[in-house]
């Protein structure tokens, strides 16, 4: 069944507005999109309201009532389930024919179980999350990866190409397993990058030059091309993203490596240091601070 295209003005509801959903719902709004949001900060929602003329809701079923789409942009999939299917939630105020995308980073598995339940309730889910930071949220450059129908996410390519580029995945939470094994990947190379920079700084190397060496040569990756020079050799680390939010995204990933496959060597390693760091600097800390977290092992606690 071919879907009707999701256009401007359609209302869209929105629902997280942190650092990441505050930028991508502000680009909606611009683009021509009504918007309803909602958040447990209402100095964001106030803020946001008053910037764009969106309306806003503490009540989740209105905001269900009153949309085409709702997009949950939330810390992990439980809060998503909560808001959607808690009895006075989102769910309970959809109207037939309303499309639910999650762009959170979620469990693969659980996605799955939500899509089900609520295609039983007569309600199509896309699964989308995405990458790329607070930077690309704002330029509107993000990478999606959308699972679901097929149909569906056809309907909304038009929305959701507003906030980057979008990659079908596959069927439902293909896309929250593509997003875990992605972040997998970069707080790999951000962690290596980081080892093997101390180890070169403590030999007597100079970080910068090794960065300029590492880039023009075969170690270079997207930590070493933007993160270091951004936000770990200026010593800001305050890239948007919480330690917190990327140890739970590898333990989606060594949840979904273990469950297809036995060697789990590296994401078993990886999850585990980045368990370690945000047990001993707080979840609230930058997932660039993995780096001070290495430097406090290897012996220098730096600012």
């Amino acid at each position: 069944m071919t879907i009707p295209s999701i256009t401007p003005p359609a209302t869209i509801g929105f629902i997280g507005l942190g650092n990441m959903g505050y930028p991508m719902a502000k680009l909606l709004a611009q683009a021509g999109y009504q918007l309803i949001v909602s958040d447990l900060n209402t100095e964001a929602v106030n803020k946001f309201c008053a910037e764009t003329g969106a309306l806003a809701t503490t009540r989740l079923a209105e905001l269900g009532q009153r949309s085409t789409v709702v997009i949950t942009m939330l810390p992990d999939g439980k809060a998503v389930r909560k808001v959607l299917m808690e009895a006075d939630g989102v769910v309970s105020g959809l109207q037939a024919g309303a499309i639910l995308i999650d762009m959170s980073s979620s469990s693969p598995v659980d996605t799955r179980t939500l899509a089900q339940e609520l295609q039983v309730r007569g309600f199509a889910m896309i699964d989308a999350p995405v990458s790329g930071g607070v930077v690309k949220a704002v330029s509107g450059g993000l990478a999606i990866m959308a699972g679901g129908d097929a149909d569906t996410i056809a309907a909304c390519q038009s929305l959701l190409e507003k906030l980057g580029k979008v990659f079908a995945t596959g069927g439902s939470g293909s896309g929250h397993a593509m997003k875990a094994i992605n972040n997998f990947l970069s707080a790999t190379t951000l962690a290596i990058t980081s080892e093997a920079i101390i180890a070169g700084e403590k030999f007597g190397l100079d970080p910068k030059v090794m960065i300029d060496i590492i880039n023009a040569s075969t170690g270079r990756s997207n930590s070493s091309e933007h993160k270091f020079p951004a936000f770990v050799l200026p010593r800001k680390f305050t890239s948007g993203f919480y330690l917190g939010l990327m140890a739970k995204d590898l333990r989606f990933a060594k949840a979904l490596v273990d469950s297809v496959q036995d060697s789990n060597i590296f994401v078993d390693a990886i999850s585990k240091l980045y368990d370690e760091a945000e047990a001993r600097l707080g979840p609230m800390a930058d997932n660039i601070d993995i780096h001070r977290y290495l430097e406090q092992r290897a012996g220098e606690d730096r600012a």
